[in-house]
């Protein structure tokens, strides 16, 4: 039996994780980038990055095929960066083939500068 410390970093191990201001650098480059909120609804409410799709942790396996082409070049996002490390990892399973998640999640974002609306 794994506890979700455990269940966590092995998913790191899996996935790509990418700081905020590495996210702005690359917006500042012109890269294509598609920002996925994994977050609760009323946590995006509140705020969210400009673009963003939002699709809560909880409906991802079922949504996510329908608003997310599998070639998309994705950052996924949550509060702290925690849901968005099994969102990536789950994503990868599915086919996505160019998926980090963004370590600080909104809030590291905001911190560094980045647009919120």
């Amino acid at each position: 039996m794994k506890t979700g410390e455990q269940l966590m970093a092995d998913a790191k191990t899996r996935i790509k994780e990418v700081t905020a201001q590495q996210v702005i650098e690359r917006q500042q480059r012109g890269e294509s980038i598609t920002f996925l909120d994994v977050r609760d609804l009323h946590e995006v409410s509140a705020a969210k990055i400009p673009g963003t799709i939002h699709v809560s942790r909880g409906n991802l396996e079922t949504k996510i095929e329908a608003q997310l082409p599998r070639n998309a070049h994705v950052i996924v996002y949550c509060a702290n960066g925690n849901r968005s490390v099994f969102a990536a990892d789950l994503l990868q399973q599915m086919g996505y083939e160019d998926v980090a998640s963004m370590s600080g999640g909104i809030r590291g974002w905001a911190d560094a500068g980045g647009e919120v609306e």
